[in-house]
């Protein structure tokens, strides 16, 4: 799953983006730099600081993704909560992770560094049905 995420854009898969903004209206992107930060948590290169995904997250965090590979049969849908996070040191691994494409938009790094806590992963692939769940493990055991 981490290669498919990490690897969607260079694989002719962007990865699409959902967000709610502050009049509830819902918004999608492709998102190009998504990729995973650690094993719960995706992060976002945002080119634009002033974008409505920016100004969205902190009155509503909800956000989801969609990565589909027609050519393998593999999608994955994931839902969590995002955070702007403007510390130098994530600033500077989100962008260094993006895609060199994703990159060029933005050699001034003007942009945003996005983390998004994972709340829940469903989907299908080579494996069979994929279904994962923040605490869900916890609550079973």
């Amino acid at each position: 799953m981490k290669a498919a995420i990490n690897g969607a854009l260079g694989g002719g898969n962007p990865i699409l983006m959902a967000y709610v903004d502050g009049e509830g209206r819902p918004h999608m992107a492709f998102r190009g730099s998504t990729q995973v930060y650690s094993p719960d948590q995706l992060a976002v290169w945002v080119r634009n600081p002033e974008g409505g995904l920016i100004g969205a997250v902190p009155s509503n965090p909800h956000v989801s993704f969609l990565y589909r590979d027609a050519a393998t049969r593999t999608f994955y849908t994931v839902s969590g909560q995002a955070r702007v996070d403007e510390t130098p040191e994530v600033r500077d691994r989100v962008y260094q992770a993006s895609p060199e494409v994703e990159r060029n938009f933005d050699p001034q790094r003007r942009g945003a560094a996005v983390i998004i806590d994972i709340d829940r992963i469903e989907g299908r692939d080579a494996d069979g049905p994929v279904l994962m769940e923040r605490g869900a493990a916890a609550e079973e055991g």
